[in-house]
């Protein structure tokens, strides 16, 4: 190696060190320490530490832990309820936003400016819209003549009012779905219009597919962050009304915060883990059957 690469070397690594270090002291060492802990019963407050195995990933599962698996179906339901509803609110927004309206700049704007309103904001503003007795929802309810709801103070219609509330913070979403639909050719529509297309046809023909591995970025994503909800739980409902906000975070970071069972919550984090990187690989493997590339079409 000469004297100018070695150079160039120690530079380009220099340049990298803040990146390398970032990645070792605040993600890797932190998951190597949680795995470690997973297999303890290690307490914030306990004398002693001790190797218990995989004990704590089978009281999990034995149902010895009560609230495991209610965390669970409570989180399952509102990633089930609240990523079609992010996905397709998103993708709407995005279409209306990609059209040649006027103010369109201004729109734009408006829908992203919540994205970035701290959790805990936006958390305190939606209580507010949610209250039963002088909430601004239940007031339009009023006025249309339809029933009111109790929304977050309601076990049965706590987790449909979170879902609705996770479409405040979808402004990233539409500006992704953005990026993608100026990317559909021009001439795609056109095709369309010649053979006698109306909107539907365009819609279903040429920006579905075309547009297709933005919907897949975007369904990864949103999946990935409704399964980690956390802010609304501890502000809003502290995992009621009985427990039927006891989101799987939520309840690892009582776990761990509250009650000092570190060994435990490093399981509970473990077990996410997998949930998430298992449901990512079915949606993979599932893209095969409806994720369009134009690059691999032009090879074939």
């Amino acid at each position: 190696m000469t004297k100018r690469r070695r150079k160039e070397a120690f530079f380009g690594i220099l340049f990298a060190l803040p990146v390398m270090l970032g990645f070792f002291i605040f993600v890797l060492s932190p998951l190597v320490i949680s795995l470690v802990l997973s297999v303890t019963d290690y307490n914030v407050i306990g004398a002693e530490t001790h190797f218990v195995g995989m004990e704590n990933f089978k009281h999990l599962f034995d149902g010895t832990d009560i609230y495991f698996y209610k965390s669970l179906g409570v989180t399952a339901y509102y990633v089930l309820l609240s990523v079609p509803l992010q996905i397709l609110f998103a993708f709407s927004i995005a279409l209306v936003l990609n059209a040649n309206i006027k103010g369109r700049s201004l729109f734009r704007t408006i829908f992203y400016l919540p994205t970035i309103v701290p959790a805990v904001a936006s958390s305190i503003v939606w209580m507010m819209m949610f209250d039963p007795d002088t909430g601004i929802l239940n007031a339009i309810l009023h006025v249309l003549h339809l029933p009111v709801s109790r929304w977050i103070y309601d076990e049965k219609t706590v987790i449909p009012s979170l879902a609705l509330m996770s479409l405040w913070t979808v402004g990233g979403t539409v500006v992704i779905f953005l990026a993608g639909l100026q990317n559909v050719p021009k001439e795609l529509y056109e095709s369309v219009e010649v053979d006698g297309g109306n909107w539907f046809h365009k819609l279903k023909s040429v920006t579905l597919p075309m547009v297709s591995p933005t919907i897949f970025f975007n369904l990864i994503m949103s999946f990935i962050g409704s399964f980690q909800v956390f802010s609304q739980a501890y502000i809003m409902t502290s995992g009621g009304p009985n427990n039927s906000t006891l989101f799987y975070v939520y309840y690892m970071y009582k776990e761990a915060f509250q009650y000092g069972n570190l060994g435990n919550a490093s399981a509970l984090g473990w077990i996410l883990f997998l949930i998430i990187l298992i449901m990512t690989m079915l949606v993979f493997k599932s893209s095969a059957m409806w994720v369009f590339y134009e690059g691999e079409v032009k090879n074939k």
